[in-house]
Parts: structure tokens; C-alpha cells; sequence
């Protein structure tokens, strides 16, 4: 990814920040958005330290204003002259049944898990087709084939995403490849907040967490790694990855049910 120029949606935490320290550590000038503005300050400034500040340009604001989100791209286009990869990385999960799922509810993770692809992907797709070598790389869940009636909004969304991804895969090409990575349990804020609100207090993080993967029967035994997912969506989204598209890859630890 040396001298290429990559966007990360959601770059702040998680996921997102581990993947936009990957793909610095690769030599790219990365370019990343959140909506918490003081959390994204932080970041940016520990990352213009590390780095550069001439590799590194940080945004706050939500990828659901297609307003903002157009804004961004423009900034981008002038700070870096383009864009070669964008990596659309969105919001958690939503925990409710059918019977609890509200209508609001459903119109606000529909809203959430569709135009935090859209709005991202209208506004760098020109962008893309100039870089050449333009790549669109989504993390989406393994909900999206295998739902939980835990999580059935999320669950749908996530399916629908996938298959948008599959038909831009199509629309898009050749100029353009489009990818995702489907995660199983990965270590995350999420997780650490279920933690923290264990029943049993006494219990310690590594013996709760193997308790999770061993009731989640993962195979390989714990929950996936931030820098692991990140690894996967390094790959996707670079040339080494140039007859890749329409893909998902599965980041899961092997948890997955369906062939």
C-alpha cells in the first residue's frame, strides 16, 4: 500500500483505527472519519506524531450525511490528490428480537448499515475510477449468513448489505473492485462493556472471554483480534488482491455454520 492513499470510515476505534495503523505502517497516507470529535482528535494527534502529519487527515462527522460525507472526499482530493482504497466500516450491532424490534428501530438500522456504504461509495467512487486501481473494501458480519433471532435487525441488515456489495461488484467493474470481510466475535468496546456488566464480578477478563468462545464454540478457541480483521482488509483492498472482487472473506475463527 506504499504512497497509496486510503479512507477508513469509523477510523477512530476498533477496527477501524487498527486498520488505518496497518495501512500506515504500510507507507499509505490514510485518511480517516468518526462521528466523536474529541475521541478523533486524540487519535489523529498520536497518529500525525507516529507518522506524519503530512500522511494523516482526520474528519469528524457521520457518514449519514451524504452532505458531510461529499465534503470529506473533496478534502481528501485535495490533501492526497485522490483515492485508491476506500474501507467502509460500520456501526455495531443492534441486541433485539422481532417482538422488541419497534418500527423506529428498524428504519434507524436499515438506515445505519445501508447508507454508511452508500453515501461513502457515491462520494470516493469517482475518485476510485481515477486512481486506476480503485478498491472498495466493506466489514460486514457473519450475521449477515448465518442470523442470530437475538440480533434479527441486524441480521438483515447485514444480509442486504452484502448482497448490494455483490451487485456494485458487478456494476462497478472492471475499474472498480468491491470486497468485504465478514467478522465473527471480535474483541471489541462491545465486548468490554458486556464484560464489565458480568454477573460475576470475581470472574477475570481472560477466564470470561474463554468462557465466551467456549459457549460461542469457536473453534480456534478465543475471540478474533482487531489487527486481525484489519490484516484482511489491508489485503483486499491492495494489488496484491487484483483479481479479488465480489468476495467476502471470513474473519471468524472458523465459528461459521454455512458453506
Amino acid at each position: 500500500m506504499k504512497n497509496r492513499t486510503v479512507v477508513v470510515t469509523g477510523g477512530s476505534s476498533g477496527i477501524g483505527l487498527a486498520t488505518v495503523r496497518a495501512a500506515l505502517d504500510e507507507g499509505a497516507k490514510v485518511a480517516l472519519c468518526a462521528r466523536g470529535a474529541n475521541r478523533l482528535h486524540d487519535v489523529a494527534g498520536q497518529l500525525a506524531a507516529e507518522y506524519g502529519a503530512e500522511r494523516v487527515l482526520a474528519e469528524a462527522f457521520s457518514v449519514l450525511d451524504a452532505d458531510a460525507t461529499t465534503t470529506f472526499a473533496a478534502k481528501v482530493a485535495d490533501t492526497f490528490g485522490g483515492c485508491d482504497a476506500l474501507i467502509t466500516n460500520a456501526g455495531q450491532g443492534r441486541v433485539s428480537t422481532f417482538a422488541d424490534t419497534s418500527d423506529t428501530d428498524w428504519r434507524d438500522e436499515l438506515d445505519l448499515k445501508f447508507f454508511s456504504q452508500i453515501n461513502p461509495i457515491r462520494a470516493f467512487q469517482g475518485l476510485l475510477l481515477q486512481s486506476g486501481a480503485g478498491s472498495i473494501t466493506a466489514v460486514n458480519s457473519l450475521l449477515a449468513y448465518q442470523p442470530e433471532p437475538h440480533m434479527v435487525c441486524t441480521s438483515a441488515a447485514r444480509a442486504g448489505v452484502q448482497n448490494l456489495l455483490k451487485s456494485l461488484a458487478s456494476e462497478l467493474a472492471p475499474d472498480i473492485r468491491v470486497n468485504s470481510i465478514v467478522l465473527g466475535l471480535v474483541d471489541s468496546q462491545q465486548w468490554q462493556r458486556r464484560f464489565d456488566a458480568r454477573e460475576d464480578q470475581s470472574q477475570t477478563r481472560d477466564a470470561w472471554y474463554a468462557d465466551l468462545a467456549r459457549r460461542k464454540a469457536i473453534p480456534l478457541g478465543r475471540l478474533g483480534r482487531a489487527e486481525e480483521a484489519a490484516r484482511a482488509l489491508l489485503f483486499l483492498a491492495s494489488p496484491a488482491a487484483s483479481y479479488v472482487t465480489g468476495a467476502q472473506l471470513e474473519i471468524s475463527g472458523g465459528v461459521s455454520r454455512f458453506i
